[in-house]
């Protein structure tokens, strides 16, 4: 089980926070889709979406513009179909055709997403319609930079002088959810014209949160089925992409420069043997593969005659078969996108764990460049990820496997206009030790990927097998003095994530209190071998297993009720239990909790009063009006308005997982 850890380097810098969650997402330009919709409701007027205009500058200002036809008009789907339906429980991957946007990438993802109900679920919440509380107004939700965004819009869509949709437009004439997903990604993404030119893994992680491995198909592992059959058996999703170039068709049926979906495998059996078929869909809904196993292919005079009925569709709807043989030698890339636990059944959830860190290259500071920069690279932030022994090893090599992705974020509002730098990821092995690797280290160690390769895409992923042992992980750019802020994300069977400060001082640190930090965290890991998910009574007995207070005050000791509200902040599956990481992440808050007690504690009472509080909440970036630190004084404090660390623990948490610092009156924030 694998331990990730953030090594920080000189000035300490503020964690970033990211408040948007699949149960209560950020709300893109703070436009709340329930408050405009009761608004235009009560005012009974179809709702304007003036952040996201019906104008050209919402389709953008350059190349998009000259393929529009003279006219464009802006209208609502009410003024174009008799019955529209924004939604049908039978949507497929065959609803949605392109538009004159080159957004392929982004329709290939989608495809894929109709295979989860429960993902497309997600991003295109379901209590919406043209009948019941029609305002004009839809919103859908996207993960973007480790947080899930609810995006409104209204409902006019660009049109030509017939009437017939510019842009992604269903099968079904009187469909719509499909055109204004579009409409809210352009609007999250600056414009339509920022949909064009991309990459499927990009919008696969927009629509899941999920972590992508791409594989050169040039270089295909010699496994490369069985790896698919993994991916399928799994729940993964799966997109391709053939080699870069304007977009054209080949004499093959084949797109160059075109995003698919992998929408199936299957091994047949052949009167010659056996062959293992992919099964892919053009997002145009039409122009398919001629090859072997295409739809007219005497491939299919080999199978039995149930297998040929079960799998061959001669119909032109941009889906075909064709071998895997032929699938490597005709495409670039295949995208495997690993879904998070948040967004898997509780029972999946537990096979693998994703751990987040966000951070930043600083110019003149923590952006050092790739490792050529002698003088520079040991100052980009530096992660310390231990890998334990543990059930989760693979057979026989008795390694782990852990897959480290760095997704950097765009700087600018406009997708476009923000082109991805060259950033990679090396890891290197050492003896275990506090605080930052020097530059001398780097001098002389290679990273355990040997060479570290630098892409210009958003996010670079890689797959390691890490035998047991402390390891350090460097996300860089290529160049030095490059700013901007990323992500690092590991993805594992099971491993823990901690922050760390400034580098320790041997002056002022105690060996004995590192000592006892390390022999709780054994405890901790030894704990959940055995107990791989806690109750609420077996929260309530790790916790007060640590020491809260100073020498001269009482123990504290966590009450049940309060365990209660602490289980209700970081059970996010609802499962009534907690596994090791997200009791481990609750470990290391309330350490931190506990050191601003402590500091803001000055008279050693064991209590904040009012002007303490204020000061705590300060500390973690948190400021309100006076009003608003007296309610939290009534709800959390006693009847002298005095709160102890117990119920600073349990406001702190809801401060941090529900609140982004915003509170407002009457909120459950305040009367939970």
């Amino acid at each position: 089980m694998p331990r990730l850890s953030f090594i920080s380097g000189g000035k300490k810098t503020k964690q970033l926070l990211r408040t948007g969650t699949l149960r209560k997402p950020r709300k893109l330009l703070s436009q709340d889709y329930q408050t405009l919709l009761e608004k235009s409701l009560k005012s009974k007027q179809l709702f304007v979406d003036d952040a996201f205009p019906a104008e050209l500058s919402s389709i953008g200002s350059g190349n998009l513009l000259r393929k529009l036809p003279s006219c464009v008009e802006w209208k609502r789907p009410q003024e174009l179909v008799k019955n529209p339906h924004f939604f049908v429980e039978d949507a497929s991957r065959f609803d949605l055709h392109q538009g004159l946007t080159e957004n392929c990438w982004f329709l290939a993802a989608l495809a894929s997403v109709t295979f989860h109900k429960d993902i497309l679920t997600n991003v295109v919440p379901r209590n919406q319609s043209f009948d019941k509380n029609y305002a004009g107004i839809f919103h859908f939700r996207f993960w973007r930079f480790g947080e899930w965004v609810d995006v409104v819009v209204d409902d006019r869509l660009p049109v030509n002088k017939d009437g017939k949709l510019l842009f992604v437009s269903s099968t079904r004439k009187n469909l719509f959810w499909g055109p204004l997903l579009e409409k809210a990604y352009a609007k999250l993404c600056g414009s339509y014209e920022d949909l064009q030119i991309g990459q499927v893994s990009e919008a696969l992680v927009d629509f899941t949160g999920g972590v992508n491995m791409t594989i050169k198909l040039e270089q295909a592992p010699p496994d490369l089925w069985q790896i698919m059959v993994r991916a399928a058996y799994s729940g993964s999703l799966m997109g391709c992409q053939t080699r870069a170039g304007p977009e054209r068709v080949l004499e093959n049926g084949l797109v160059a420069g075109h995003a698919y979906t992998v929408t199936g495998i299957r091994k047949v059996t052949c009167k010659s043997g056996t062959e293992n078929l992919v099964r892919l869909r053009n997002p145009w809904g039409k122009i398919e593969w001629k090859g072997n196993w295409s739809d007219n292919s005497s491939k299919w005079d080999q199978l039995s005659l149930k297998e040929r009925l079960l799998l061959r569709k001669t119909r032109e709807d941009g889906e075909f078969w064709m071998s895997i043989e032929d699938f490597e030698a005709h495409f670039v890339e295949l995208v495997i996108c690993k879904l998070t636990p948040d967004l898997m059944s509780h029972e999946n959830g537990k096979e693998w764990t994703l751990s987040m860190q966000t951070g930043k290259w600083l110019t003149g500071s923590t952006a050092g460049g790739r490792m050529t920069y002698t003088d520079t690279y040991w100052k980009n932030p530096q992660y310390r990820l231990k890998i334990l022994k543990g059930d989760n090893m693979e057979k026989y090599t008795n390694t782990c496997s852990v897959l480290v992705s760095l997704l950097q974020k765009q700087n600018h509002k406009h997708r476009n206009k923000s082109p991805p730098m060259f950033i990679g990821i090396s890891v290197f092995m050492y003896q275990s030790l506090r605080g930052r690797l020097p530059c001398e280290f780097f001098l002389n160690t290679r990273p355990v990927n040997n060479k570290c390769v630098f892409i210009n895409e958003r996010e670079v992923t890689q797959d390691f097998h890490l035998f047991p042992g402390t390891y350090v992980i460097i996300p860089s750019t290529a160049e030095p003095d490059q700013q901007c802020e990323f992500i690092l994300r590991v993805f594992s069977r099971k491993h823990l994530l901690e922050e760390q400060g400034e580098n320790p001082s041997p002056v002022l640190v105690c060996k004995k209190v590192a000592d006892k930090q390390d022999e709780m965290e054994t405890v901790i890991v030894r704990y959940f071998e055995k107990h791989p998910e806690i109750n609420i009574s077996q929260l309530q007995m790790l916790l007060n297993r640590g020491n809260w207070t100073s020498a001269r005050q009482a123990p504290v000791k966590f009450s049940l009720d309060a365990c209660k509200v602490i289980m209700a902040q970081l059970d996010v599956s609802a499962s009534g239990t907690l596994n090791m990481i997200e009791f481990y992440n609750l470990w290391k808050r309330l350490l931190s909790y506990q050191e601003i007690f402590q500091r803001r504690d000055i008279d050693r009472s064991g209590y904040l009063k009012l002007s303490d509080l204020q000061a705590a909440l300060q500390e973690k970036g948190i400021s309100l009006s006076h009003q608003f630190y007296n309610l939290m004084a009534l709800r959390y404090g006693n009847s002298s308005l005095k709160i102890n660390f117990e119920n600073f623990v349990c406001l702190m948490l809801r401060m941090e997982i529900n609140g982004d610092g915003t509170v407002t009156v009457g909120s459950d924030l305040l009367w939970y």
